[in-house]
């Protein structure tokens, strides 16, 4: 193992705080969704991907300019969660709790999307455009800062404060909160339990599309990306807990920095430092740090 000097470590931090802002942006929307409707939803990494291959189309049609990004990020997102909606209405509404069934449905749609995509964009590897200014990097003390990864933490920032916000500080939070701590009382204080958990699937769902468009500027669009990525979503929230926004975070600076750090320190053992903490955790607090029963 080399000695790091400290702009090694600084580059290297960087880059995990970058890298856990992308797994927050798909594993957040993961973690509120069974939160709110139990579902293990194995088609997440699938909208993920599947929203970069809409900002591709996107960015094909109108351009590369700036302004174009935030254009993508609503439109693949928007549109991948309407897809969810029509999903969660005639499909897993129809399931209950049965875990089973929903582990099944969902990985089904997921290799749906996967021959779908392979059939619209072909399985050529795509890596979206990087509008100016975020093509570049800054340096400062002689160490480089991509640009594009301060936007990464910077959205991440943005969407975990909307969230908080909106969860915590509205009524249409408390709504959510109702109904995750007791839906049958909610049902009877007249709350439309139903509607709450489409539009916390189709918000989850949004979530790891808008990551997707983001992210395929840094991962790029590849079939397959999906079923990549899934394990390291899975991880976030087993160590942050499932059905907590703060787990979330505090999930994702933890897996993006052992993933990191663990491939430049030990890259022959990089899987074991990733995953041996998290069954460690598993064991001793099956909730995760964060998650309640």
């Amino acid at each position: 193992m080399d000695v790091f000097t400290l702009h090694n470590l600084i580059e290297l931090s960087y880059n995990s705080l970058s890298y856990a802002a992308l797994l927050f942006l798909l594993a957040s929307g993961l973690s509120i969704i069974f939160g709110v409707m139990r579902i293990v939803n194995l088609a997440h990494a699938a909208f993920f991907l599947l929203g970069g291959y809409i900002a591709l189309t996107t960015y094909r049609v109108l351009g590369t300019a700036l302004w174009t990004l935030p254009v993508a990020m609503v439109v693949g997102g928007g549109v991948v969660a309407a897809l969810s909606v029509f999903i969660e209405r005639y499909f897993l509404r129809r399931l209950g709790q049965d875990t089973v069934a929903q582990v099944l449905v969902t990985i089904g749609f997921a290799f749906i999307f996967f021959d779908t995509n392979i059939l619209i964009w072909t399985g050529d590897n795509y890596m979206l455009h990087r509008p100016w200014p975020l093509d570049d990097s800054t340096v400062i003390g002689g160490i480089s800062f991509p640009r594009y990864r301060a936007f990464m933490i910077l959205a991440a920032v943005l969407a975990w404060a909307i969230l908080y916000f909106v969860i915590e500080r509205t009524r249409a939070g408390a709504i959510v909160r109702a109904t995750v701590d007791d839906p049958q009382m909610a049902r009877g204080i007249g709350i439309n339990t139903n509607v709450v958990q489409m539009s916390i699937y189709a918000l989850g769902v949004f979530l790891s599309a808008m990551g997707g468009v983001v992210g395929g500027s840094f991962l790029g669009v590849a079939p397959g990306l999906d079923f990549q990525v899934l394990p390291y979503a899975f991880a976030v929230v087993i160590i942050g807990g499932l059905g907590s926004l703060t787990g979330a975070v505090v999930g994702s600076i933890v897996v993006g920095f052992m993933d990191n750090f663990g491939t430049a320190l030990f890259p022959e053992l990089s899987y074991f430092a990733l995953f041996a903490p998290m069954a460690i955790i598993l064991a001793v607090k099956p909730t995760g740090l964060f998650g309640r029963g």
